[in-house]
């Protein structure tokens, strides 16, 4: 009897048993998120800090996902130039992963899905921003182990809007990650300006 599993009910411990998935913190696994290797522009921290003050202004009242998507999400791939070739995007993904030698079938859908399924980003599903970036890291690393080609490393991103982490999976004798940071919109710095050149490095990496 195959057992299914839905994947935004997942925790790590789910994964760590069933893929024997193990976290990484080999300072040199993860750099693309740690080396600042691209410079940005002073026309695109004008665009990044318009992105900063609309959130800020709407988050006054509760967000729902689709808000978070088209006011943060959206404006920031587009500016990191994953709307054009040779990138492309879609939508809500159905993915389906399956444990190899166990009856165990993991089921969902991802909200964006970037190049060459090499890229996952996921707007964590809840109802309104402020939720923990804990509740989405096992879901989007669900879906990054569906990668169909384990070969190459895979990378994610989890927002719920105000805050952002960086997660990358790569294979040896057994799947491995690795995160960022955490980076959030409520400093009084602008991090975007960081998640901006992390999303350019990783868009160079699997280019």
């Amino acid at each position: 009897m195959v057992t299914t599993f839905a994947a935004e009910k997942l925790t790590l411990y789910d994964l760590e048993k069933s893929f024997n998935l193990t976290l990484c913190d080999c300072p040199d696994f993860f750099l693309e998120w740690n080396i600042e290797t691209l410079t940005i522009s002073g026309k695109e921290k004008e665009q990044l800090d318009r992105i900063k003050t609309n959130y800020l202004h709407l988050s006054k009242r509760p967000m729902l996902e689709e808000m978070v998507k088209m006011v943060v999400l959206s404006p920031l791939l587009d500016i990191a130039g994953f709307y054009q070739p040779p990138f492309y995007s879609v939508a809500e993904k159905s993915v389906k992963v399956s444990v190899k030698d166990e009856n165990l079938t993991i089921r969902g859908k991802i909200d964006v899905l970037v190049l060459q399924d090499r890229f996952w980003i996921l707007v964590i599903e809840s109802k309104q921003v402020g939720v923990s970036l804990q509740k989405g890291i096992p879901q989007a690393l669900a879906y990054m182990l569906a990668n169909p080609n384990p070969a190459k490393d895979v990378y994610g991103m989890v927002t719920n809007g105000s805050n952002f982490i960086f997660l990358k999976l790569g294979w040896q004798d057994q799947p491995m990650y690795g995160t960022s940071d955490e980076y959030t919109l409520m400093r009084h710095k602008n991090d975007l300006y960081e998640i901006l050149q992390i999303l350019k490095t990783i868009g160079n990496a699997i280019i």
